[in-house]
């Protein structure tokens, strides 16, 4: 068994990073206030923990949670393998596209932070992971109460109109909403739980729910509606005998959700209600996604890849119909679609993997134990709602790092509640002196390691930020000359290009079309500013245009976009 001041570092570690990676944000220094932000906030908090659990709790990990290792890491090798096969550019592939950064190093630190939290063991270590999504939850409640009450304070661009939490995305907002109002339900009704906490509980929940209505966002409202019908599952279960109330509960769930589902699809009397045009949209999305994955079935079109692709992935109807050949997307609205489309077969089935030994660990712990467990309730319904999100949204660090610190809660949970833990009393207790090195050393330096490892995006994003702010043509053409901290970005160039076009830097506009052409020859939008700079000549004019209609050969007119 392993020192009990290593879990007590980790179980903070986690209190106080997980929080802080859905919390933290820049909006005046970076050009995007979101993703970079917390990418960066992910990779301290999951080296930090991950280097504890590697120094002091290697043993107890192997030998607790073998099937969520061996899971782990055929998605790391089916993650490298995809970056090295992947004609994609090799820093677009680790650190991911710009505004949204869910490339291999993202996927790297959730898995790391997911077999990092298997470490838990006591109850008061599970309930800190709930407590940490208590605050979070509670801080973006009233910064969207505050928001919608006296507006934002925050001057970040918002397009949408509507509440965006601080995730930038009234998706985002809604669906992390959703999951807090289903953790916090399940958590109240924990036994011995003092009256105040359960009345602000519910208080806080009730304020989510109007906010989620306010995001006009209808995938907040599913969740929800999913998590508050575990929640209830769960008491019915436990207040009851028998399987016939709990029974006729599924029965009545499993109608209301396919009269949901049918709804969603078009089809029955919800419709009016369900249906979106959104949701249609999301169809050639998937679609897309789907036919990256058939057509690429060993290696995928690369991390985050997709955007590069859709192009060419989606079908003449999309192109042509719905959405139209103007409409262009760089994730398929769909979590495990994109694994897909990513990595092909080996990334999609050792990611299904990972998600079915969660699944396992929620049975087990709901066959063998009837009585309401409120820790264990807000702990599924948190993870299970994640999941729901993820098949209907896009990823997000912010909100992704929440379900796989949950599936590792959980594997821990299951195992750390058997009544006889199998081999436990053969491994002896590990005593702090013969720790050479403290935990919270350890975790340190982790931290230290994972800000190195995940601040290039972060980086250069500032430091092209300072450029245009500066308005100074030799401070942005140096934010664009790649290094360490300044990796190259398909969006950035191009955005450059049109840039120098725009204020008569002819010369300069021309230099960084042949640039972004040269570092991304599947860049759509790199063809597309070389196409219309005034300095290309006829011959690169034809060649744009001819690789133009290579990346996207369903649209009748690629010069419209």
């Amino acid at each position: 068994m392993q020192n009990k001041t290593v879990e007590k570092t980790i179980s903070w570690f986690l209190f106080i990073g997980v929080p802080f990676t859905t919390l933290f944000l820049l909006v005046d220094t970076v050009t995007d206030p979101v993703n970079v932000t917390k990418l960066f906030a992910a990779g301290c908090v999951s080296i930090g923990v991950f280097s504890i659990a590697l120094v002091h709790g290697l043993k107890e990990l192997w030998a607790t949670s073998k099937a969520l290792i061996i899971a782990s890491a055929l998605f790391i090798l089916a993650s490298i393998s995809s970056v090295i096969n992947s004609v994609a550019p090799a820093t677009q592939s680790i650190y991911g596209v710009f505004g949204r950064q869910t490339g291999f190093l993202t996927y790297l630190l959730l898995t790391l932070v997911a077999l990092a939290t298997t470490l838990l063991r006591t109850k008061k270590s599970f309930d800190r992971i709930i407590w940490a999504l208590l605050f979070s939850g509670a801080v973006n409640v009233l910064y969207c109460g505050w928001v919608l009450a006296f507006g934002d304070f925050i001057h970040w661009s918002n397009p949408y109109g509507n509440i965006l939490g601080l995730f930038g995305n009234p998706d985002f907002i809604s669906a992390f909403l959703g999951m807090f109002i289903a953790g916090t339900i399940g958590y109240t009704f924990t036994s011995k739980l003092h009256w105040i906490y359960r009345g602000l509980f519910i208080l806080f929940s009730l304020i989510a729910l109007v906010e989620i209505k306010k995001s006009h966002a209808i995938q907040g409202l599913v969740v929800t509606g999913a998590g508050l019908a575990i929640v209830g599952f769960y008491l019915v279960r436990g207040k009851t005998k028998g399987n016939l109330f709990t029974g006729i509960y599924v029965g009545l769930v499993g109608i209301v959700g396919a009269f949901a589902l049918g709804g969603a699809l078009q089809k029955g009397p919800l419709t009016s209600l369900i249906y979106k045009t959104s949701v249609s949209l999301r169809g050639q999305y998937w679609a897309a996604g789907l036919k990256m994955g058939q057509d690429h079935p060993l290696t995928g079109v690369g991390m985050d890849g997709y955007g590069d692709w859709y192009r060419r992935a989606r079908s003449e109807y999309a192109a042509t119909v719905l959405p139209g050949p103007n409409t262009i997307t760089n994730a398929s609205h769909n979590v495990v679609i994109d694994i897909f489309a990513y990595g092909g077969y080996p990334l999609l089935l050792s990611y299904i993997a990972i998600l079915a030994i969660g699944a396992w660990a929620v049975i087990r712990v709901t066959l063998r134990n009837r009585a309401y467990d409120g820790t264990f309730v807000a702990l599924a319904a948190v993870w299970a709602t994640y999941e729901l999100q993820s098949i209907i949204s896009i990823n997000q660090v912010g909100l992704a790092i929440w379900g796989w610190v949950s599936v590792g809660a959980l594997v821990a949970y299951e195992y750390s509640t058997r009544p006889i833990q199998e081999s436990a009393e053969k491994r002896k207790a590990v005593k702090q002196k013969e720790l050479i090195f403290s935990p919270q050393l350890v975790g340190g330096i982790g931290v230290v390691i994972g800000a190195l490892i995940a601040v290039p995006p972060m980086a250069a994003d500032t430091k092209w930020r300072s450029g245009l702010k500066a308005q100074n043509v030799q401070q942005v053409e140096a934010a664009l000359v790649s290094s360490y901290l300044a990796p190259s970005d398909s969006t950035r160039l191009a955005q450059a290009v049109l840039l120098f076009e725009n204020s008569k830097l002819y010369d300069q506009a021309y230099k960084l079309a042949q640039q972004g052409i040269t570092f991304n020859p599947n860049s759509f939008d790199a063809w597309r500013v070389m196409y219309s700079i005034s300095k290309s000549t006829a011959t690169e004019k034809a060649e744009a245009l001819k690789n133009m209609k290579r990346l996207d050969p369903f649209n009748p007119d690629v010069l419209k976009q």
